[in-house]
């Protein structure tokens, strides 16, 4: 598993944007400045959808008060199904939607989790991250079915 002090491993995957998906190089995205990570097992599902996202579409200020230059949230899920979800949830240009499609990203990470038994396949389990120019300074994993360590409000605390 990533741990504080490592780099953010590189490597292209797609991002949802308002013109549809483009490709990201994660060397850039968590390259210059500091940038905050939350992951959510999937788009749409009941804790992603009613706190995760919500949190932090609604803390994005308070963030970017405290210095974060971007917020990217991310999902082993494709860049269309981000999109829409990011439509839903009103999440606009603020926070980058970062589609993990085949999990390679998350299982570079060490952060995968497996919900084949419930019919959900290989995703990512909940965290955030704070990188500073690409390196991780702040890593915080829930425990399954949890959600208190990687909420918008916790990652303001950790900054």
């Amino acid at each position: 598993m990533i741990k504080i002090g490592d780099k953010v491993p590189a490597m292209k995957l797609m991002v949802a944007t308002s013109d549809g998906p483009r490709e990201a190089d994660t060397a850039e995205l968590f390259g210059p400045g500091k940038v905050v990570l939350f992951a959510t097992p999937g788009a749409f599902t009941p804790t992603c959808s009613a706190k995760h996202l919500p949190g932090f579409v609604q803390h994005q200020a308070e963030l970017k008060a405290k210095g974060v230059d971007r917020i990217v949230c991310m999902a082993v899920n494709d860049a269309f199904v981000l999109g829409a979800w990011a439509k839903e949830q009103k999440a606009g240009d603020g926070i980058i939607m970062l589609a993990d499609g085949s999990g390679m990203f998350t299982k570079a990470l060490g952060l995968e989790l497996d919900l084949t038994a419930r019919g959900l396949g290989i995703r990512s389990q909940r965290f955030a991250l704070v990188a500073v120019d690409g390196v991780v300074t702040h890593l915080a994993v829930e425990e399954p079915g949890g959600f208190d360590v990687s909420r918008a409000e916790a990652v303001l605390e950790a900054l």
